[in-house]
């Protein structure tokens, strides 16, 4: 079995994105990894450089600021990522600068890998999240449940979107939860990160989707999260606490990011209970 994996990133080192980190726990499973790196303001293309892994494929892009709306550039830069991979391979496995594997799950996942690695009517692998907001101790049950992430290579599926999801070449239909005879789950978990930062950078981060979704034309919430020096989300008081363990390559993110202040239990909190008449309770 060869598999591929594939990401792009950008200014990333400013965003204190665990890009590295994300690299790092996807390397044990592959035999190629394609990097593309964006024309950065910072030094997040020596940092890639830094691994100085044999396997790693580093492929320098300038961004197209045309691209800009509905964060099309990211899908943009996906594809070539993964136009780079070894066409003739089984698989592509795709992590963004902000999504890591735990060393735990990487056996299961390569058995996933290996059980569909011949049934070619099986375009992608879905797994399932993990998605930590204001710190490592709480998850967001309330976003998207899981995403595909292991691909076919040699243009058999293409990014769509922001990057979030693939679609078949041959049709541009999207490959989502409903169609599920092209897909299967694989074993293990992502830990999503991008929204574990210091508020001050959380605040950053909602500029640059403005940025790169809106043109620089910031709707309603966003104009009330930008007056603010600080942000953190809504929801961030009554998420759910996670009890488990962080992949390793994370300790040492872990062991230095500050507690927050201590939370009372999200049962007793009434605007837990709004939030869940608004939303729905997620688990």
């Amino acid at each position: 079995m060869f598999v591929s994996a594939f990401t792009f990133c950008r200014n990333l080192v400013r965003m204190d994105y665990p890009f590295l980190e994300s690299i790092r726990s996807l390397l044990p499973l592959v035999d190629e990894f394609i990097v593309v790196v964006g024309d950065s303001e910072d030094d997040t293309l020596d940092q890639v450089r830094s691994i100085s892994d044999p396997r790693l494929k580093i492929i320098e892009t300038v961004w197209d600021m045309s691209l800009k709306k509905d964060g099309l550039i990211y899908a943009q830069q996906t594809n070539i990522a993964l136009d780079a991979c070894n066409p003739s391979g089984d698989w592509a496995f795709y992590l963004q600068g902000d999504e890591v594997l735990h060393e735990k799950d990487l056996p299961a996942i390569r058995r996933s890998m290996e059980e569909f690695k011949d049934n070619r009517s099986v375009l992608g692998l879905m797994m399932r999240y993990y998605h930590f907001v204001g710190d490592y101790w709480s998850l967001d049950p309330w976003a998207y449940r899981r995403a595909l992430r292991i691909v076919r290579p040699g243009k058999v599926v293409r990014s769509v979107g922001d990057a979030v999801g693939f679609a078949r070449s041959s049709d541009n239909l999207y490959i989502g939860k409903k169609e599920k005879e092209l897909w299967r789950f694989a074993d293990g978990r992502i830990y999503h990160y991008g929204w574990v930062k210091d508020p001050r950078l959380l605040r950053e981060k909602v500029l640059n989707q403005v940025r790169w979704y809106w043109e620089g034309t910031p709707n309603e919430r966003d104009q009330k999260t930008l007056s603010l020096e600080e942000y953190m989300p809504e929801n961030y008081p009554f998420l759910k606490r996670f009890t488990g363990t962080h992949p390793e390559v994370m300790e040492k993110r872990v062991s230095k990011f500050p507690r927050l202040p201590e939370r009372r239990s999200r049962w007793l909190n009434p605007d837990f209970y709004r939030y869940v008449l608004r939303h729905g309770f997620k688990g």
